[in-house]
C-alpha cells in the first residue's frame, strides 16, 4: 500500500488554533503525526494501531494508536505514540474486531458508566474469587465469579465498551467518527475516546457527537499554561474549557490528572478539581501518581502524604467522585496503606 498524506494543511490551524506538538519519528526522521499514522487509499481511511486487546483494570477493549499531537515529556507510551509503529486498520476492520469482542462481554454497563473510572465500581481485578473461591476484603461484591475472566493483563469482567487510547490525533476526527458509526450500527458497545483534548474543537465535538461517540477520558495535564506548555509542547486555554463543552453536548466525561512532584502538585490538582466542580460536581476525577519515564526520569514519584493532600484539596472543592490511582507507586508499605485508609474515603483507591 502506498501512503498518502491525509492533511495538506493543519486542521487545527484552519479552526483558529495553533498547531499541536505533533512530530513523530519515522525511520529516524520527523513527520507530522497526521501524515505518518493516518492515510487515505482510494475510498478507505487507515489508522496505524500498535495493539488491540482487553485492558485491565479498565476492563474494556483498548485500541492503542501510534502517533500523537502532544510531545509529553512524561509520556509512558512514547515508544509508539512518538515513533511510527504498528499495523494499518480501516474503520470496517476495527468494527469487526469490536463485534467479535462483544461476543465475550460479561458485564453490560449503562451509557453513563462508559468510563474507565466506573470499572472500579464492580471489580478490583484481584482474581481472588476465581483463584481462591472467595472475595477479597475490597471486593464490591456485585459480580458473580463467572463474570470474571482471565486475559493477558489479569482478571476482571469484560465490559461493553471499546476505547481508543495511546496516541491521539483527534484533531483529524474522521477515523474515530467512521469507527463509531459502524460500531454503533453493528453492536451494542459504547465508544470512548481517551484524549489530551487538544483536538476537541467545537466543530470536532459536534462531528463526534453526530457520529455516535459516547464518552471521553480527558487527561488534563496542568491548569497552569506555563506548566502545560513545558510538559506537552502545547497551550491549554481551550482544553480548560472542554469540560463544559463536552458535558453541554451530552457526552459522558471523566477526567484524569497526574501528580508530578515539583511540577503538578496539589495546587494544580485543586484548580482542576474546582474547574470540574463548576461544570458538574459529579464528573469522575482520577488523581494518578506519576512514575519516572521518558524525558522525566530525574523526577520522583509522589509520597502517600502528597497524594492524600491532593485528594483532600480536590474533595474540598465539593467534587463528588474522586479516586487515587497507581496506588503501588506511593503506598508500598503497610504504614503507607494505613495512612492512606485513615485519610481518604472508602472506595477512593
Amino acid at each position: 500500500m502506498s501512503e498518502i498524506n491525509v492533511a495538506t494543511t493543519c486542521r487545527l490551524k484552519e479552526q483558529g488554533l495553533r498547531p499541536a506538538s505533533c512530530l513523530v519519528r519515522v525511520g529516524g526522521k520527523p513527520f507530522l503525526a497526521c501524515q505518518a499514522t493516518l492515510k487515505h487509499e482510494g475510498e478507505n481511511l487507515y489508522r496505524l494501531m500498535t495493539s488491540i486487546h482487553l485492558s485491565r483494570p479498565e476492563n474494556y477493549l483498548s485500541i492503542y494508536q501510534s502517533g500523537c499531537n502532544f510531545s509529553c515529556r512524561k509520556c509512558h507510551s512514547w515508544h509508539f505514540s512518538k515513533v511510527k509503529d504498528g499495523e494499518w486498520y480501516t474503520p470496517d476492520q476495527i468494527a469487526t474486531i469490536a463485534k467479535d469482542y462483544e461476543k465475550n462481554v460479561t458485564l453490560i454497563e449503562p451509557r453513563e458508566k462508559a468510563t474507565a473510572w466506573h470499572a472500579h465500581d464492580t471489580c478490583r481485578c484481584c482474581g481472588s474469587c476465581t483463584l481462591h473461591g472467595k472475595r477479597s476484603p475490597l471486593c464490591p461484591g456485585l459480580l458473580d465469579p463467572d463474570a470474571i475472566s482471565l486475559s493477558p493483563q489479569g482478571f476482571g469482567p469484560v465490559r461493553n465498551i471499546v476505547a481508543f487510547t495511546g496516541g491521539d490525533i483527534v484533531c483529524c476526527p474522521e477515523f474515530y467518527g467512521e469507527c463509531a458509526l459502524i460500531i454503533k450500527r453493528n453492536t451494542r458497545l459504547w465508544v470512548l475516546l481517551e484524549t489530551n483534548g487538544y483536538g476537541l474543537t467545537p466543530q470536532n465535538l459536534d462531528y463526534l457527537k453526530d457520529a455516535g461517540i459516547d464518552s471521553f477520558w480527558l487527561d488534563i495535564k496542568a491548569f497552569s499554561a506555563e506548566k502545560h506548555k513545558w510538559l506537552t509542547g502545547c497551550a491549554n486555554d481551550h482544553i480548560l474549557r472542554l469540560p463544559e463543552e463536552i458535558r453541554r453536548r451530552g457526552f459522558v466525561l471523566e477526567v484524569l490528572s497526574l501528580y508530578i512532584p515539583g511540577l503538578i502538585e496539589s495546587d494544580q490538582i485543586e484548580m482542576i478539581a474546582q474547574l470540574l466542580y463548576d461544570t458538574d460536581p459529579a464528573i469522575p476525577f482520577t488523581i494518578l501518581a506519576f512514575f519516572p519515564e521518558y524525558k522525566m526520569k530525574d523526577f520522583r514519584s509522589p509520597t502517600v502524604s502528597e497524594m492524600v493532600e491532593a485528594y483532600q484539596k480536590a474533595k474540598a472543592t465539593g467534587l463528588h467522585n474522586i479516586r487515587l490511582g497507581n496506588i503501588g507507586i506511593f503506598a508500598g508499605t503497610q504504614e503507607d496503606m494505613a495512612y492512606l485508609t485513615s485519610h481518604v474515603d472508602q472506595g477512593a483507591f
